[in-house]
């Protein structure tokens, strides 16, 4: 496992994070979810992502047990506030003083930690003032309940605002997490740069496109059992974007190419998004243990230049670049 400095700071994390979207607390039972972490962590994993709203606080509970007896000092733990929690009520939700600072607590104690290194917006708030919500992250960073202070899915426009009252509030705001993947590059044109010129690094989500990038849906055959395409908990609606025949035909067409580096195609997509120097980590989940092991493989990758502009041509126009996409990853209100 190689580690990267997170953002404008001292901080190294793995540059392959463990998270637990869609399947702690959902998808896969308890004792599963603790066998992936444990080879998390047998792989050379120290960081590990989640976010009170993913299966309604169930996941930071799997988490925080999966972790115990782990020396605190030698892992890295983030999670996210924002999306509706609890009874979902009128202040369950959003980045409001209220919300954050009962947020925070919550998290600390199903995650049975002290602190938490990294703490996330996990969207932007259209209904909080700005101010408000830094000024109550750099509050909880002077309690010490959170070392460092990330967003999740913001806009160049937006990642600048942030870093001008961070920094006048004497506080780091260090990462972005934006989906990145081959098939989705809508960061690359203005968020990479803005984040690059503040100081701003990417820990990035669904590199492998939901499983779409393994290969395993292959053009007109039938979805494999169990797969995320199958999950009607939420899977299903989120890879559906990727379910063409076009876009599935096309990767297949990746496969001579991971042949080429002695890669899966899975270890070929995580190992493509690293190829990214403003990345700092891509994050992997897992419904059993030996696909952590598969993945965690990808790490310290070099792929040639010349392997990287055949995976440009092999998916050619299929793939998203439109930044305008990242705007639309935040609802304008609270009840959207």
């Amino acid at each position: 496992m190689e580690f990267r400095y997170l953002g404008n700071s001292g901080l190294k994390i793995s540059e392959i994070t463990y998270g637990n979207w869609l399947t702690h607390g959902s998808q896969v039972e308890n004792d599963t979810a603790k066998a992936c972490v444990t080879a998390a962590l047998d792989a050379g994993i120290t960081t590990f992502d989640t976010a009170d709203v993913y299966a309604n606080t169930a996941a930071e509970t799997v988490l925080g047990e999966a972790l115990k007896g782990q020396r605190r000092q030698s892992v890295e733990i983030f999670t996210k506030v924002f999306g509706p929690t609890g009874p979902k009520g009128h202040n369950d939700v959003g980045l409001s003083r209220k919300h954050i600072l009962e947020s925070i607590d919550g998290s600390l104690q199903r995650l049975q930690t002290d602190y938490v290194d990294l703490y996330q917006a996990h969207r932007f708030d259209y209904e909080t003032p700005l101010e408000e919500t830094f000024q109550a992250f750099a509050d909880i960073v002077r309690q010490g309940k959170a070392l460092y202070i990330g967003v999740s899915e913001w806009t160049a426009d937006q990642l600048r605002d942030g870093a001008a009252l961070a920094k006048e509030m004497g506080v780091q705001l260090i990462s972005n997490q934006p989906q990145y993947s081959e098939l989705w590059r809508v960061i690359e044109a203005e968020v990479v740069p803005t984040s690059k010129e503040l100081g701003i690094s990417q820990i990035v989500w669904s590199p492998i496109a939901q499983g779409v990038l393994t290969g395993k849906y292959a053009p007109g055959a039938a979805l494999p059992a169990g797969s995320r395409a199958t999950d009607e908990k939420g899977g299903a609606n989120m890879i559906s974007r990727f379910m063409t025949d076009d876009v599935l035909t096309r990767v297949q067409k990746l496969k001579p190419i991971a042949d080429e580096l002695s890669l899966s195609l899975a270890q070929l997509a995580v190992a493509w998004v690293l190829q990214n120097e403003n990345v700092a980590s891509a994050i992997i989940g897992a419904s059993r243990p030996e696909q952590v092991k598969e993945n965690v493989a990808a790490s310290g990758v070099t792929i040639p230049a010349e392997l990287l502009g055949r995976i440009d041509e092999a998916l050619g126009d299929i793939v998203e670049r439109d930044p305008a996409k990242t705007l639309e990853s935040s609802p304008k209100s609270r009840e959207a």
